[in-house]
């Protein structure tokens, strides 16, 4: 259907035949040189010229312009005809049967099969070429000759006759084969470099197909986790709703307590007062002495400076929560959780050192347990081991970076973990994370945090813990984190400095034991 479609496309309205040398009016429309010659040819003397199939007039004898695209497709639709057609060319002369033929003679327009070849003249007129039933396809269509020649100019096949014309005199022309030949040396450099495109294609789309298949797992996992992030996070702002609410409204509620608690002051200094110029208006010497209860009425000094300096802050701010700045802070929060979450999938392996661990400390056989043990585990005395301080250094240092660390404290409420330069102290109070700058520590004492550095102490929250923390590191960040694996997870404090050492993990305990979670140490 599609041959019979694109042969009729390829037909000229004129003879109803495949074009031969097609060429154009300026209208656009196409017919055989020939064809349209002779209808030109019919209007001479009329005074004008019109187009057979638009009937556009022209009034000069219009210039026939060559066609060379549709001429290409006329003669690979041949070709392919006469592949398709290859096995029903059969000897012209022997028609008592269908014999194949084995070539055709172009100038004789026949076809031959081996007996009738052997007999056929051999004379340098008569052209053999391959079977065909399309032989006006390679004779000139205006001289009816052979074609022979090509002009590499005009990049057509022409006959000998063509050499002559006005159209090719100038023009550089070859023999076909010579011309055939070359044009297969290109397309065989083309071919070449089609192949090599082709193998890099292949090996391209191999590559591609690759990392589909790992983008499409990588695709699977981060909808899960964006999923479960989103449920966190709107578990986390419902709960950051509900505080910051409660904080707004228990300011005018703190505001009352404030001055509750300074009538009671102000009433006990108003009897006070009384009671004094009472005894101070007797006369009897014997009775002022006697006075029972005058015993704190000597007590002038101000034993709430605390409370004083709170009341002055509040009435110097105005009693208002800075209800910005706790927004900020908590989404801040919020947000490097989010990017913990996502910049790191899995915790990072590490080993506890042996060579740093106290004596007083039972280190596991896995090396990421810690206890605390009444019997001395007598390990040899070296500058690397901390000494009467219950602590031990990771044999990892880390010096760039995002890394997380997630350690259980199976209920223990004696305990402290953090980070540390390897230069740190290793005896005295130097030597306890966060008692110095080179070392930053999270404590847990009863149902308390506190975070540490540099001998400076931050009193956080009390709460109920889930028995396990974690500690989050960003090296180029500067920044040491804390958080506290409840649900949902609880930022405890951020340490934000620049680090001028490689870190450590550090852990020391004097109830129970510390155990570091997940991750395979990389040796």
């Amino acid at each position: 259907m599609a041959s019979a479609a694109l042969r009729t496309e390829l037909e000229c309205p004129i003879c109803l035949k495949i074009y031969t040398d097609p060429v154009n009016l300026r209208c656009g429309h196409n017919f055989c040189r020939v064809c349209i010659d002779c209808v030109l040819n019919t209007h001479e003397g009329t005074g004008g010229y019109s187009c057979p199939e638009c009937g556009e007039i022209f009034k000069r004898r219009p210039a026939l312009h060559r066609n060379k695209k549709l001429r290409n497709m006329v003669q690979n639709f041949l070709s392919a005809q006469s592949n398709q057609e290859e096995s029903g060319v059969f000897c012209t002369y022997c028609v008592d049967s269908s014999v194949p033929a084995v070539r055709s003679c172009l100038l004789c327009e026949v076809s031959l099969c081996d007996k009738h070849l052997r007999v056929h003249k051999k004379s340098p007129g008569h052209v053999l070429c391959e079977p065909t039933l399309s032989m006006e396809s390679r004779k000139c269509s205006v001289h009816k000759k052979i074609l022979e020649y090509y002009c590499t100019e005009d990049e057509t096949c022409i006959c000998v006759s063509c050499t002559l014309t006005e159209e090719h005199r100038g023009h550089q022309v070859e023999r076909l084969d010579e011309a055939s030949k070359k044009k297969k040396e290109k397309l065989r450099n083309v071919l070449q470099k089609l192949q090599t495109k082709k193998v890099e294609t292949e090996e391209r789309v191999k590559s591609l197909q690759e990392y589909r298949s790992k983008v499409e797992e990588k695709v699977t996992d981060d909808t899960e986790s964006v999923t479960a992030l989103f449920r966190d996070l709107r578990k986390r702002l419902d709960n950051l709703e509900r505080g910051i609410l409660r904080k707004i409204s228990r300011q005018a509620e703190y505001a009352s307590l404030c001055i509750w608690d300074l009538q009671i002051k102000k009433d006990d200094l108003y009897r006070k007062i009384c009671h004094i110029e009472e005894l101070c208006k007797m006369t009897d010497p014997l009775t002022v002495l006697q006075e029972s209860d005058t015993g704190d009425l000597y007590d002038t000094k101000d034993r709430d400076n605390q409370d004083r300096e709170r009341h002055e802050r509040f009435l110097h701010d105005g009693g208002c929560l800075d209800v910005a700045d706790l927004l900020h802070s908590s989404l801040m929060d919020i947000i490097r959780d989010v990017n913990v979450y996502f910049y790191i999938k899995e915790p990072t392996g590490i080993l506890l050192d042996v060579n740093t661990t106290d004596n007083s400390l039972k280190l596991s056989d896995d090396k990421k347990t810690i206890s605390i043990s009444s019997i001395d585990q007598e390990r040899p005395e070296t500058p690397e081991r901390f000494h009467r301080c219950p602590q031990v250094l990771s044999s990892q240092s880390f010096s760039s970076g995002r890394h997380y660390w997630e350690v259980d404290f199976g209920g223990s409420d004696g305990w402290v973990v953090g980070m540390s330069y390897p230069s740190i102290e290793r005896r005295g109070e130097m030597a306890k994370f966060g008692h110095s700058n080179k070392s930053w520590g999270l404590y847990r004492n009863g149902n308390q945090y506190l975070a540490m550095n540099d001998n400076k102490g931050v009193l956080l929250p009390a709460n109920v813990p889930n028995y396990r923390v974690r500690i989050y590191l960003d090296y180029e960040a500067g920044q040491i984190s804390f958080y506290d694996l409840c649900d949902p997870i609880q930022h405890l404090h951020t340490f934000t400095t620049t680090f001028t050492e490689p870190l450590h993990v550090g852990l020391g305990v004097w109830e129970d034991f510390l155990k570091v979670c997940g991750g395979n140490p990389k040796m």
